[in-house]
């Protein structure tokens, strides 16, 4: 839909023609900036009494008070915010009222002058000149403060909290806090990515376009390469490739990227997604799990300043040891069903009905034990637990456990009742990875969503021996949710997906 200008943008439209009559170019090519509005504040409080601290500084206007020969203005750039202290005498007659008449709310600005401290105490910046450098023709959402039990809370014109999502370029611009959310999320990357590389981990990028998918239980996008005359598949998962540089003797490898589902969209869902996962040869689940945990508790150190961390109303303690419990002593203790006494899918849904459980057409006896996990045990499990030993049949990739020919060495850890991550005590046997694979052929129908293809490619590069090792995956949203304390994964991504307007 072409834009038709409302009523507002029409008289910025009127404002942005008259500068131009004036000679004032709107959008100029050059700017000056000596200091951040921190920068500039951080020089005056550190300068002698009898010193003067003059500098340049840009910003978007947030806010104006026009005393009519005086105008007071602040301005935000990335650091912070400061005040602009405009007097007629100091700037001429002319480009005052060219600043009181044509500049809103949301426009960007140059302005140059000394810092000083007004009576009230706040440190401003006294202009000597200033400068348009963006002309906002669209007036940004209206922020308003009110104090609530004591507390300064901020209230958004965006009534639609879905509209935040689909113009979170207004939002970032009018709410500091959710800049902070994303602050928040890029700390947490690179202490992640300091972690393993204090690890002697090697970090790679593998294909995001593959022509088998693989590595996880998920539906795949699917694309088409013109020349190649080739489907493609945007990867579910990186951990097949990763592993292939197993066999090529890269011990430690992690990579942090974009993996797309093709699935529903949820608080904790979203098409397109940021994964870490890692491999370490030589390593078990057990070895994976107290990395695990070191890790999580090192990124919440850095990023936070503390391993304990408040989400939803529940304190959680991050810092080592955590809670390890199996999966079959979770579900007895929670839903209060012992899945080993029901040796068959028919059997087990039979008893999870009975405690109205949900049985989908058609589950495998561990789908049927994963949905007792996600209905009774995930939402209980507050501080950080690690669950172990997962049914085979719901995990193709990983090593079985010597004398249990049905459960596997495989943990997903949970805090503050979300699911986390997953790991396996990796299986490198090619010949046991191929039976399981063409298992699971039999096992699901071709028509099934989780169903991978057998990739021969994959197996070919186990036969040339894979060393043993422990390998790991976790959701950097879902970490990042859990940091900021946010209730849904769209508030810690940038531009989540949304459904159209109808």
């Amino acid at each position: 839909m072409a834009w038709e200008p409302s009523p507002l943008e029409a008289q910025r439209l009127d404002k942005l023609a008259r500068l131009q009559e004036a000679g004032i170019e709107p959008f100029p090519l050059r700017i000056e900036r000596t200091h951040t509005t921190t920068a500039a504040i951080a020089a005056f409080e550190a300068a002698a009494e009898d010193e003067t601290i003059t500098a340049t500084i840009c910003g978007r206007v947030m806010s104006m008070r026009d005393m009519g020969k005086t105008v007071f203005a602040h301005i935000e750039d990335g650091h912070g915010r400061i005040q602009l202290f405009l007097r007629c005498e100091e700037i001429g007659e002319e480009t005052h009222q060219i600043f009181r008449k044509l500049i809103d709310l949301g426009d960007f600005v140059q302005a140059t002058g000394v810092l000083f401290r007004t009576r009230a105490g706040e440190i401003s910046l006294k202009a000597s000149e200033w400068k348009l450098l963006s002309k906002a023709v669209s007036p940004l959402p209206v922020v308003k403060e009110q104090e609530v039990d004591g507390e300064i809370v901020r209230y958004s014109a965006f009534a639609d909290v879905e509209e935040r999502y689909r113009q979170r370029y207004a939002d970032l611009a009018v709410n500091p806090d959710v800049r902070e959310v994303f602050r928040t999320r890029t700390k947490l990357v690179t202490a992640l990515r300091r972690f393993f590389d204090d690890n002697d981990f090697m970090e790679v990028e593998t294909p995001i376009l593959q022509p088998l998918y693989g590595g996880a239980a998920a539906r795949p996008f699917t694309t088409h390469h013109n020349q190649l005359k080739q489907d493609l598949y945007l990867r579910i998962s990186f951990e097949l490739y990763l592993k292939r540089l197993l066999v090529g003797g890269i011990e430690r490898v992690y990579e942090i990227g974009r993996d797309f589902r093709n699935e529903g969209v949820s608080y904790k869902h979203n098409p397109e997604f940021t994964q870490l996962e890692f491999y370490a040869a030589y390593w078990d689940y057990n070895d994976v799990a107290n990395f695990t945990e070191r890790m999580i508790a090192y990124a919440a150190q850095e990023v936070l300043g503390t391993t304990t961390i408040t989400y939803q109303g529940h304190q959680v303690n991050l810092a080592p040891p955590w809670q390890r419990m199996t999966l079959r002593d979770s579900i007895k203790m929670f839903a209060e069903i012992d899945y080993m006494e029901y040796p068959d899918a028919a059997s087990l849904s039979q008893a999870v009905r009975k405690i109205g459980g949900n049985t989908p057409e058609g589950a495998s006896w561990g789908q049927l034990i994963d949905g007792l996990l996600g209905d009774y045990v995930e939402p209980r499990l507050i501080q950080p637990t690690f669950i172990t030993q997962y049914p085979r049949d719901i995990s193709p990739l990983a090593k079985g456990i010597p004398g249990d020919p049905l459960h596997v060495e495989r943990f997903e850890f949970f805090i503050a009742g979300l699911e986390m991550g997953n790991a396996f005590t990796e299986l490198n046997d090619p010949l046991d990875q191929r039976q399981r694979f063409e298992d699971l052929q039999q096992l699901y129908s071709k028509d099934d969503d989780e169903l991978n293809p057998i990739d021969e490619d994959y197996l070919r590069a186990m036969r040339y021996g894979m060393p043993p090792n422990g390998g790991f995956g976790t959701g950097v949203d879902r970490l990042t949710m859990l940091f900021t304390d946010k209730s849904t994964i769209r508030e810690v991504l940038l531009f989540p997906h949304l459904r159209e307007r109808e």
